[in-house]
């Protein structure tokens, strides 16, 4: 308890004092560089300005079917600015193994997934990605690790995280829906 406590005032300080999270991650999203499942490279550009949800995926999760949510959840909103983004992560009980090829296959296929998914990237730990040091560190984030798969983090225009929602909150809950809303 008192460790939480010196964790959480430690990463306030650190975020008042310089900005970025503890342990010297990325201060904003332009410090990420950020790689697409094919190996090609997200540009920065294709995020200024849009409300964006990262969503760490899985597909062989029980909550993979949120997959279909969130493919309604981005053509619903797609044209008023958001984009949903997935990060394949195979830290819970192993639940992405797939390579990449794999992984988009399943995803457009099983869901007609069309939004940008990344190269599998690690969310906790000492390997965790700098795209989850900054999100995690960020003051929405609250600096706790992520719980299991389609944990979202919801990124405003202005590139500031906004919110972030337990894994099984659904991506067209209420709460999600309301936070879009307000971000677009």
């Amino acid at each position: 308890m008192l460790d939480k406590l010196k964790d959480a005032v430690v990463s306030a300080v650190n975020r008042a004092a310089y900005g970025k999270p503890p342990g010297g991650g990325p201060a904003s999203l332009a410090e990420v560089a950020l790689e697409r499942l094919d190996g090609s490279k997200l540009a920065l550009s294709e995020l200024e300005g849009k409300v964006v949800l990262f969503v760490n995926v899985a597909s062989r999760c029980g909550l993979t079917p949120q997959y279909a949510a969130l493919t309604k959840v981005q053509t619903t909103y797609g044209d008023r600015g958001l984009l949903v983004v997935g990060v394949p992560c195979n830290q819970f009980l192993g639940q992405e193994p797939g390579s990449a090829e794999e992984i988009a296959t399943f995803c457009s296929t099983t869901y007609g997934v069309d939004f940008p998914l990344l190269a599998k990237q690690e969310v906790n730990g000492a390997g965790r990605s700098p795209l989850y040091q900054w999100l995690v560190g960020s003051e929405a984030g609250g600096g706790a690790d992520i719980s299991w798969n389609f944990e979202k983090f919801l990124v405003g225009r202005d590139g500031r995280v906004r919110a972030r929602f337990a894994p099984t909150v659904k991506p067209d809950s209420p709460e999600v829906l309301t936070a879009i809303d307000a971000a677009l």
